[in-house]
């Protein structure tokens, strides 16, 4: 009689390259924003790889409300898209966010921008994300951190460029 083995594999999802937009316009913005992006590079499945300057832009959407901070991260990280979804949900929860108004105030927002070249549409999830061509406070952090250069507009005003230490392209430095 044969007899069947069985072996169990821990299999590693091969990490992909993903880009999150991170934003903010209630309370202590650039906190919010650095307390997000530690949250994010803390996590035991992503490896940050780079941060944007700090860009504060005019609300899009619902514009009676204050300003908002944004910015980018490129990530690396072997986390399914919609786990990490779901993980940026969580951090913007544990942050404060309250989903009460579509495109009002909030202490957080992550959006997941591109994940590899993941084509995907979900319930929950559309990648890349729908929206991007139509958002500058989008774009010119996003061109940042992929092309080195960051294009400022009226709408889209540079606060900082050494926010936040990350791992550039290798490098441990300040993004300046």
């Amino acid at each position: 009689m044969n007899k069947a083995r069985f072996f169990c594999h821990s299999f590693q999802r091969p990490a992909v390259a993903a880009y999150l937009s991170l934003g903010s316009n209630m309370g202590d913005r650039q906190r919010f924003l650095s307390v997000a992006t530690s949250l994010i590079a803390a996590h035991p499945d992503i490896a940050l790889e780079c941060v944007s300057s700090l860009y504060e832009t005019d609300p899009v959407g619902y514009e009676a409300q204050a300003d908002f901070y944004n910015a980018a991260l490129r990530i690396r990280t072997t986390l399914p898209p919609c786990t990490l979804l779901r993980f940026c949900q969580s951090v913007e929860h544990l942050l404060g966010r309250r989903r009460t108004q579509r495109w009002g105030p909030r202490t957080l927002d992550i959006d997941i921008l591109c994940y590899g070249r993941l084509t995907l549409q979900t319930k929950h999830l559309t990648l890349p994300h729908p929206r991007i061509a139509e958002r500058d406070f989008v774009l010119i952090p996003l061109r940042e951190i992929m092309t080195g250069i960051g294009l400022p507009t009226a709408s889209v005003r540079l606060v900082k460029r050494d926010w936040y230490k990350s791992t550039c392209l290798g490098e441990e430095k300040a993004i300046k």
